[in-house]
């Protein structure tokens, strides 16, 4: 699970973590991954063993090396993979206003895609090998409908072109990962948790993070028939 310390990513861990897994939750900074594990494990009552606390910068290779290396010698394989770390253009430039597209600039899009698309590559070519020794393996890449081009919602306000084209090519890779394992186990979907309360909006979203993150958790647990290479909003297919 990676970002899996604090907003979506936290309500993720705490639903996968309620359904009977254990999770690997994913932090830039240890200690602040540690407190968020250990008030979770406290809130739901589960051993501590089930909310594991990993550093984890997804734009750092030896981070992303480190970690295949102990889920391959602690648990032998990975069922599933929630790549939900992401930023925006704010997360590097102080504004305040989501800049316009003429606004933006190259190390704008290059410091949001490195996180929000290359880094998904960068796990999945470390975790590949450990999917493959499951007998569900599950992808969920967290998305936007931001990442639209055809549904409407997807411009409403003043949208970050940086970060909305990163998830568009985000649900382009999902559907590449997903046609090329087409016929086995494996599946890949993107999950859009819609427009949530975190501090990535500065709590001006409409949805709580556990109503966003049902909808990760339902294709993390997708049984045999489920769909594959498809975003989803709650039950809804959404065209991109």
């Amino acid at each position: 699970m990676t970002g899996g310390n604090k907003g979506i990513g936290l309500a993720i861990v705490r639903g996968l973590a309620r359904a009977g897994m254990t999770v690997l939750m994913g932090s830039r900074d240890l200690a602040r991954g540690e407190a968020a594990a250990a008030a979770l494990v406290a809130e739901i009552g589960v051993p501590a063993a089930r909310v594991r606390p990993v550093r984890l910068d997804v734009a750092a290779q030896d981070d992303v090396d480190a970690l295949a290396l102990l889920v391959a010698s602690d648990y032998g394989k990975l069922d599933v993979l929630v790549n939900n770390a992401g930023v925006s253009v704010l997360d590097v430039r102080t504004m305040d206003h989501l800049p316009k597209p003429t606004e933006e600039t190259v190390d704008d899009i290059r410091h949001v895609y490195e996180v929000n698309v290359f880094a998904v590559v960068r796990m999945m070519n470390a975790f590949l090998p450990l999917l493959g020794k499951a007998e569900a393996p599950r992808v969920v890449n967290v998305t936007s409908k931001r990442g639209s081009i055809g549904e409407e919602g997807a411009w409403v306000g003043q949208p970050s072109m940086s970060y909305s084209s990163s998830k568009t090519a985000l649900n382009a890779l999902t559907v590449h990962y997903a046609r090329e394992f087409a016929g086995t186990a494996l599946k890949v979907n993107g999950a859009a948790p819609g427009h949530v309360a975190t501090g990535f909006n500065d709590f001006r979203g409409t949805r709580t993070p556990d109503e966003g993150a049902a909808v990760a958790i339902r294709l993390a647990t997708l049984g045999p028939d489920g769909p594959t290479g498809e975003v989803y909003e709650d039950d809804t297919r959404l065209s991109w």
